[in-house]
């Protein structure tokens, strides 16, 4: 059975974010900026259908899916990319994979105690976020 990733979390930790987007190609003021943000994430699950809203002072991003189902995720905001993504359960972690421009792109979300971790993912760059429910 999946975990259940329903409800809010607050950032405690971000580690090597700025790595993380600079192989993104994130140009060195937005990165500056995103560096110092303690984004918030707002998770909604019903079944496989999932919305995660990460929330900032700076930018918002929404994103919603079907595990399991294809999409085009439009990166506007982030990096300004589009990339087929598909999100799917590996036990109890929820996998993101990114096919575009950037190799080995993607996520990884896991529930420890009433701590949620994200591990972003690309070009070789891995950032560890993690964010406690509220």
């Amino acid at each position: 059975m999946p975990i259940d990733l329903n409800g809010y979390w607050k950032m405690i930790s971000n580690d090597n974010f700025e790595e993380y987007l600079k192989a993104l190609e994130v140009n060195v003021a937005i990165r500056k900026i995103a560096t110092l943000l303690k984004p918030d994430k707002d998770i909604t699950q019903d079944g496989d259908h999932i919305t995660i809203k990460t929330l900032s002072t700076f930018k918002n991003y929404n994103m919603d899916f079907t595990v399991g189902q294809e999409f085009e995720e439009d990166l506007s905001g982030v990096d300004d990319r589009k990339c087929m993504t598909t999100v799917s359960w590996d036990g109890d972690r929820l996998v993101c994979v990114q096919k575009g421009e950037i190799e080995g792109r993607g996520w990884t979300h896991w529930v420890t105690g009433d701590e949620l971790h994200l591990e972003l993912r690309a070009g070789g760059a891995v950032s560890q976020q993690v964010f406690k429910k509220t």
